[in-house]
């Protein structure tokens, strides 16, 4: 496959300052900014990727939180095959705020689109926790998301995060087939075994 191959639309929402854009800046340029600005409206960076194989483009669109910017995300959700909801383990109210995006997304996304979300604790690099990992693990079961933990800050669990979520949409095939049949591809779906060994600490939820 070469490598315009398949791009997957990934969607970053939560709170403002949770660490969306810190995340995405560590994942796409290998970087760390403690002083990076808010977001204004949307941000958007893109990635190649190889996974099981496959070498994919990942368009992954950052979102402002602030209450301000809200009006202008709806657009943003149509067509993503995967949405990354991040909360910081720092702070309760992001933790709280989880379900109110949930129903955003809910609304927003076309009905039947199958799209994989993904819940992150950032910030586990700081030592005021709020939220405990049982806690996040308790949310992501009871909605049907995959759950990492991550610190942008130093690194951890921020690659693995974006490797579960592209081979969960690897997997579900419905999720890429429309964008894949366009360009004459056919994609295997990503194997148990492998899904197994990246899984690490890290384990997707069906």
């Amino acid at each position: 496959m070469d490598a315009g191959g398949l791009t997957l639309k990934l969607l970053l929402i939560g709170d403002s300052a949770v660490g969306k854009s810190s995340l995405l800046l560590r994942f796409t340029d290998g970087a760390f900014d403690p002083c990076l600005n808010p977001t204004i409206g949307v941000d958007f960076k893109v990635k190649k990727m190889v996974v099981d194989g496959h070498v994919l483009q990942l368009a992954i669109w950052d979102t402002a939180g602030q209450e301000r910017f809200r009006t202008l995300t709806p657009s943003y959700y149509r067509g993503a095959q995967g949405v990354v909801l991040v909360y910081d383990v720092t702070r309760k109210d992001t933790f709280a705020g989880l379900e109110s995006w949930l129903n955003e997304l809910e609304m927003y996304t076309t009905k039947g689109s199958n799209t994989v979300k993904m819940l992150v604790g950032n910030k586990t690099d700081k030592p005021d926790r709020e939220v405990e990992r049982r806690e996040g693990l308790q949310f992501a079961r009871k909605r049907s998301l995959l759950f990492v933990e991550t610190s942008a800050k130093t690194q951890d669990g921020v690659q693995h995060a974006f490797e579960e979520l592209v081979i969960k949409i690897l997997q579900t095939p419905a999720v890429w087939a429309k964008s894949a049949e366009k360009r004459g591809l056919q994609l295997m779906e990503a194997s148990a075994q492998q899904d197994k060994s990246l899984c690490g600490a890290y384990c997707p939820l069906s």
